[in-house]
């Protein structure tokens, strides 16, 4: 499998990777030492060398999950990579020499060791993995690959393979039942579907890429009959994402396995526990604390200005779209249709609630949404019910963003989107990150969001109004 490959490829990178740095630090030392310095302890080499090691370990060992291309010929990329590597060790160095106040360790060492080590990280990162997939994938380790489908797909699939040629994939042409079909980019028609085991026998094809799945699976039981009795190999690409017209993700769970249309983290209880703690640390002291004083402040601008209830209580639709009681500090005269969005000079507002609208003063009250749990401190923003059909026309998933609890701020708020929705486009991209914001949600994400949406209070977008 070519996962198994590339699985196998940085491991074998790591490893030798880390063989050479330690080969170049006592290298360094035998240089440095000769040339500067008496022949010092070198148990306290030793002991910094383990500390190098382990630092570069963990962070290799980091990099390399997060499915960093080896492969890729990219300088500034390897260049960023050997720096921040080079920094960490420093970094991991001068605490360690500090903490143990060691005075027996050459400084000139450690600190010309630094560069040393960049440049053996950037042209090891940069080289190595190209000359050990060489080596490793040569001869009988060369997939020959033959592609099945049609051409427009397996064109689509070119730029892939050649991608990778380096992990000794090498395709020989492509069987299709197209009638008169021409191979794309110089690859060959070899066929249609009937002469697989021809081909196999005469081009000495080692793997066969089906590049869509079949519509009939009597035809995928035939195709992986045949495949198994010549010791082929057989991958099938998933034309899922395509059919469905949506990004998908696979799963298993109990034997079963499953497509679904994303991820979601927040279904993970655990990851929901450590949301509601950060909901409650940060509402709990806004109710107690702050709320009490903001309202006195507010009752008194609205009995000068606009007479009336201090809250505007509206209803909101939430989580799976079930409706609750939003509250809000009123921010326009009483008896006035409220169901329109506000707009610039709004007649509607108040003077002095404009100031609250533009510096968020309005939005305090909905951490007590908060602490009942109705609401988020971060989340997509709940829109009015009147407004959920409308805007559902508008994006067809929509309602996707219902899938977690609405907020009191969210990932499309601090992107630029606040305020008032004047186009189509605008309320599109919103919802976007909206439903970005329920994939790809983390603990620091939302406290990143926090941060952030203090920032725009403090200095509001012109859109704050």
């Amino acid at each position: 499998m070519i996962s198994e490959r590339i699985r196998g490829l940085n491991s074998l990178f790591l490893f030798t990777q880390l063989t050479l740095v330690l080969l170049i630090y006592w290298l360094h030392f035998l240089i440095v030492d000769s040339f500067f310095w008496t022949m010092a302890d070198i148990q306290h080499y030793e002991i910094y060398c383990i500390v190098v090691y382990v630092t570069l370990l963990m962070d290799s060992l980091r990099r390399l999950n997060s499915d960093i291309n080896l492969l890729r010929r990219d300088r500034m990329l390897h260049h960023r990579a050997a720096l921040q590597q080079g920094l960490m060790v420093a970094t991991v160095l001068v605490v360690f020499v500090v903490i143990r106040k060691d005075q027996s360790i050459s400084r000139l060492f450690l600190f010309s060791f630094i560069p040393v080590l960049y440049l053996t990280l950037f042209a090891s990162s940069y080289h190595l993995p190209h000359w050990l997939a060489d080596l490793t994938f040569r001869g009988s380790r060369r997939e020959r690959t033959v592609l099945m489908g049609p051409v427009a797909k397996a064109a689509a699939l070119r730029p892939w393979l050649q991608r990778k040629e380096d992990l000794g994939i090498v395709t020989v042409g492509l069987l299709t039942d197209e009638e008169g079909a021409r191979g794309p980019d110089g690859l060959r028609v070899l066929g249609t579907w009937d002469d697989l085991e021809t081909a196999v026998r005469q081009h000495g094809v080692t793997q066969v890429i089906l590049v869509e799945l079949p519509m009939f699976p009597y035809v995928m039981q035939s195709l992986t009959n045949i495949c198994e009795q010549l010791g082929v190999r057989l991958l099938v690409l998933s034309d899922l994402e395509i059919k469905f017209r949506h990004p998908v993700t696979y799963f298993e769970d109990d034997g079963h396995m499953f497509v679904s249309l994303r991820d979601e983290p927040l279904e993970n209880p655990f990851n929901r526990s450590l949301k509601r703690t950060l909901d409650l640390t940060v509402a709990l002291p806004v109710v107690v604390f702050l709320l009490p004083l903001t309202s006195l402040l507010v009752w008194l601008f609205q009995r000068l200005q606009s007479p009336g209830p201090v809250f505007h209580i509206q209803p909101r639709a939430g989580f799976q779209n079930r409706h609750f009681n939003m509250v809000k500090y009123r921010t326009m005269h009483v008896n006035l249709d409220q169901s329109r969005q506000a707009t610039r000079d709004d007649p509607r507002i108040y003077p002095a609630a404009r100031y609250f609208r533009k510096f968020s003063f309005d939005e305090l009250p909905q951490f007590w949404n908060v602490l009942r749990g109705e609401m988020s401190v971060v989340g997509p923003r709940p829109h009015l019910v009147e407004h959920n059909d409308e805007f559902a026309s508008v994006m067809r998933n929509y309602h996707v963003r219902a899938f977690v609890k609405p907020g009191i701020t969210g990932l499309a708020q601090v992107s630029g989107f606040r305020g008032e929705t004047r186009s189509e486009a605008e309320l599109v991209k919103r919802i976007e990150l909206d439903i970005r914001y329920l994939e790809t949600w983390s603990l620091t994400g939302d406290i990143f969001i926090i941060f952030m949406t203090l920032w725009t209070v403090i200095r509001p977008p012109e859109t704050a109004y």
